[in-house]
């Protein structure tokens, strides 16, 4: 458990260049001032880091899938049985779902774990969807299109800085612009905020996500409005005067310096202090502090961040922003059962609280929060765990979504069929631009924005989704 505390002080130690602000008078979207930026809307990626089991978060539900599942998983479950209270995955632990276009999944049932009950509810009430069998294409194929033609393959599958970075920017480590940030980079040439620092906004560190041809990820360090840039220990703080000395040397005040790099420095570190200083001067002048409770988890303080951020807005005189969060321990290869029914409990309470907090501050319809994850992963066992895999199922949460719905595919639990490209390792059949795409659609990108922002969006038939 990671406390309020813990976390700001790791958080806190973001460097003064990635809250420079800096941006580029020659974006990717600069002159088209096209975005819709009327009103507010936030988009919070939630990134499950290490590749979150799909088969271990929607399980199936009806008799005979359910059976099939028992059999290809049984010395997992046989795990899932020997934890305090006995097994979570037995059939009558599960919570079945009803979504409204439960026909398109003929005689197929579906549930959640209890540990997402917290989900289940707001899938009930029409607040959540599932996209099912979301990864990197290049284009649609199946299991036989890529036996044919292995150029087909997206690159480096199943390696996690790699499919990280796919997911996050659509090509594998080192690329350097995020389809968040380039969402960003389209509200900024739009003018949506007036100070762009604040349109991608994140309490997690450096991320590509968030990072754009003008946008640069404004990395926030906790609750009480600034990143505190100066450390001492809590027994020794540093006096206000100390404080104030310190930022007027790191803003270079009476400096002067004939080196262009030491100018640079210099500018970059002006910018940060400045920006800094707004930010702690909007969330200090926030009259109606939020009242929702949070899990004081890693996640939990990471979205009570977000919220407060949230608070802010019109402080900040932002009308769209761009969040990102992360929760890790996804990578299960073992110890499986011990670990996923916490990490989904937590993602539960931390998702419903930050749905409470939306609701509290009346913008519940002006929020779409998501999952994102390096991977699915595989059907098949290894005794303790799963391996790496390919597509996988993940959420959508808001007023605006169109919510008690399944879209996507979510292929039967076996092997051998035309999307298993062996051991249940599933071929996705959506797209990470069109899940991308249809939340930048809701968040006011034009179709000429999305091509930009989204290369190879095209090469799918269906574009928009339709879940918000």
């Amino acid at each position: 458990m990671t406390t309020r505390r813990a976390f700001l002080k790791t958080s806190a130690a973001a460097g003064l260049a990635a809250n420079a602000s800096l941006f580029s008078a020659l974006g990717r979207f600069g002159g088209a001032q096209a975005a819709d930026t009327s009103g507010y809307k936030a988009l919070v990626c939630i990134f499950l880091i290490g590749g979150m089991d799909h088969a271990d978060t929607i399980l199936p539900y009806d008799d005979s899938s359910y059976d099939r599942y028992a059999t290809i998983r049984a010395p997992l479950l046989a795990r899932y049985a020997n934890n305090p209270g006995g097994s979570t995955r037995v059939k009558s632990q599960l919570l079945p779902l009803s979504p409204v276009n439960q026909a398109s999944f003929g005689s197929r049932q579906f549930a959640l774990p209890p540990e997402l009950g917290g989900l289940k509810t707001l899938f009930d009430d029409g607040k959540a969807a599932i996209v099912g069998n979301v990864g990197p294409l290049l284009q649609p194929v199946d299991r036989f299109d890529l036996e044919d033609d292995d150029s087909l393959f997206p690159p480096r599958l199943y390696s996690h800085n790699d499919q990280q970075s796919v997911w996050q920017a659509l090509e594998p480590e080192g690329a350097r612009v995020g389809w968040g940030g380039l969402f960003a980079d389209a509200m900024i040439a739009s003018g949506a905020n007036q100070n762009p620092a604040f349109t991608a906004v994140t309490p997690a560190g450096n991320n590509v996500f968030l990072s754009g041809l003008s946008a640069q990820s404004y990395q926030i360090g906790g609750l009480d409005g600034t990143t505190e840039l100066f450390y001492r220990s809590e027994n020794a703080p540093l006096t206000q005067e100390s404080k104030d000395l310190m930022g007027e040397f790191f803003a270079g005040a009476g400096q002067s310096f004939t080196n262009l790099f030491q100018q640079d420095i210099q500018t970059i570190q002006a910018n940060a202090l400045a920006t800094n200083s707004a930010f702690g001067a909007a969330l200090g002048a926030v009259t109606q502090p939020l009242t929702t409770s949070f899990p004081q988890s890693f996640l939990g303080v990471q979205m009570e961040a977000v919220a407060s951020v949230m608070n802010a807005r019109a402080e900040l005189q932002a009308n769209r922003q761009v969040f990102y969060v992360l929760q890790p321990g996804y990578d299960t290869h073992s110890e499986q059962a011990q670990a996923i029914p916490a990490l989904h409990a937590d993602l539960a309470e931390c998702i419903t609280a930050l749905y409470a907090a939306t609701q509290e501050m009346g913008i519940s319809a002006d929020v779409t929060s998501f999952t994102a994850s390096d991977f699915g992963r595989t059907l098949a066992i290894n005794g303790d765990g799963t391996d790496h895999g390919w597509g996988g199922h993940h959420f959508v949460i808001g007023d605006s979504v169109i919510g008690n719905r399944i879209y996507g595919e979510l292929p039967i639990y076996d092997f051998d069929h035309p999307l298993d490209d062996g051991g249940g390792r599933l071929v996705p059949s959506v797209s990470i631009q069109q899940y991308a795409g249809t939340l930048g659609r809701w968040f006011g990108l034009t179709q000429s924005e999305l091509n930009q922002a989204l290369p190879g969006r095209q090469s799918f038939p269906q574009m928009d989704l339709g879940f918000v």
